[in-house]
Order: structure tokens, then C-alpha cells, then sequence
């Protein structure tokens, strides 16, 4: 009697090795970091788009007061970036914009003059009488700068301005001014040093999303070193 014919036999699929709790949290160590990073970049790239788009806009809607932010000045005499601001500022000021312009910024050590001062004796020069302008003469950086002028202008019973910086400086700004209770809104330069060559450009962009992100997350200053030109 022949024995019945035996069945084909196919192996089963293994079974993936396990880990180990070692080899899993080596794999989620992995996992989590990749999500970090790509929510870094994410991050950074979103707020440098911020960056570019506000200071893409020229709101020149009427304000109590035209806010022009300090930069270097010698001497006296406003640097390249600093003159460009306060020319802006003269324009809105001639346009009816604000009918008080406020100048800020204080003085480095050995300095004769504040920044505040020399550009309001800039503005006087230009034009803008005497008792239009209003020098803060405090603030080394952004944020005690705006603190400053917020202060002044509450001091005033005034709560509304109009800032010029920097097309690059302004979402930082506006953000610092809104945070220190001010109505606020921007009309950056379109001149000078800042706005030259796309190198300065991108250098601006980068810098001032730095700064904004660690202020952002700390509400500390972070005024990086400025390198397009005085």
C-alpha cells in the first residue's frame, strides 16, 4: 500500500528580531530628534518669511508721533544707516503723518553725543522745528529703547506711532512696541546701507530673525552685531 504523497512544506515568514529596550530607545532617541530639528527649521524659516514680508510694508496711517530708532552716530554726525532713518522720518513728518517726531537712543562710552540728540539736531537742520522733536535719550539696544519711548510717550498721554528703522528691523520693533502697550505700525527706510546689495539684504534677514526668535522665547535683548555699513 503506497503511502500518501507528502505535502509541500513553505516557511513561514520570520518574525522581525526585537530590539530590546536599548535598540527602541535608540530608535525614539532618533525619531525625536529628526522631529526637533525639522520643528527648528520650521521655525526659523517661518519667522525669516515674517521678516521679509513686514518689512516689505510702508504704513504710513496718521499716528501721534513718528518713532525714529537710533543706530551709530559720530561725533554728532548720524552714520549712513542712522541718516537714512532720520531722512525717512522727515518725509512722513513733511507729509503729515505724525506731528511729533521722537528720536531714542543713548550714547556708547567716550561719546559726546547721544543718538537721540544728534538726530534731533539732524532733523532741525532739515527743517523740523524744534518743538516737533522729542530726544529719548536712553536705550542701547531695541528693547530699552522702545521701553524708553513707550515710557516718554505715556508720560505724553499719547499711544500711538509710526516706526522707522530698517525694513529688516521692523517685525522686531513693531512686535517690542505692541508688547510695551503702543499702538503701532511701520514705514521702514528704503535707503542706505540696509537695503544696498542683496548681500546686506540677506545678512539683514538673518540677523533680525535670530534676534526676534530669542526674544521670542526669552523677552530678552539680542541686538547682533550690524556689519552692512555705517
Amino acid at each position: 500500500m503506497n503511502s500518501a504523497p507528502s505535502r509541500e512544506r513553505h516557511d513561514l515568514p520570520r518574525r522581525p528580531a526585537r530590539l530590546g529596550f536599548a535598540g527602541t530607545l535608540a530608535r525614539w532617541t532618533r525619531r525625536i530628534i529628526a522631529g526637533v530639528v525639522l520643528l527648528a527649521a520650521a521655525l526659523v524659516l517661518g519667522t525669516a518669511v515674517r521678516v521679509w514680508q513686514v518689512a516689505r510694508i510702508d504704513d504710513t496711517s496718521t499716528a501721534d508721533a513718528i518713532v525714529v530708532l537710533g543706530a551709530a552716530q559720530y561725533s554728532g554726525t548720524p552714520s549712513s544707516v542712522f541718516e537714512a532713518r532720520l531722512e525717512q522720518a522727515y518725509k512722513l513728518y513733511e507729509r503729515g503723518v505724525a506731528p511729533e517726531v521722537i528720536t531714542v537712543g543713548g550714547k556708547q562710552e567716550g561719546d559726546e553725543y547721544t543718538e537721540a540728540a544728534s538726530g534731533k539736531n539732524y532733523l532741525i537742520s532739515r527743517g523740523v522745528p524744534a518743538d516737533s522733536i522729542t530726544a529719548v535719550e536712553e536705550g542701547s539696544d531695541t528693547l530699552l529703547s522702545i521701553e524708553a519711548v513707550s515710557e516718554a510717550m505715556g508720560a505724553q498721554g499719547i499711544g500711538s506711532a509710526v516706526l522707522v528703522s530698517d525694513p529688516w528691523h521692523s517685525l522686531r520693533t513693531r512686535t517690542m512696541a505692541r508688547d510695551a502697550g503702543l499702538e503701532a505700525w511701520t514705514a521702514p527706510t528704503r535707503q542706505g546701507p540696509a537695503v544696498f546689495t542683496r548681500e546686506s539684504q540677506l545678512h539683514g534677514i538673518a540677523r533680525e530673525t535670530g534676534a526676534l526668535i530669542w526674544y521670542q522665547l526669552t523677552h530678552f535683548s539680542a541686538d547682533f552685531p550690524y556689519t552692512a555699513g555705517q
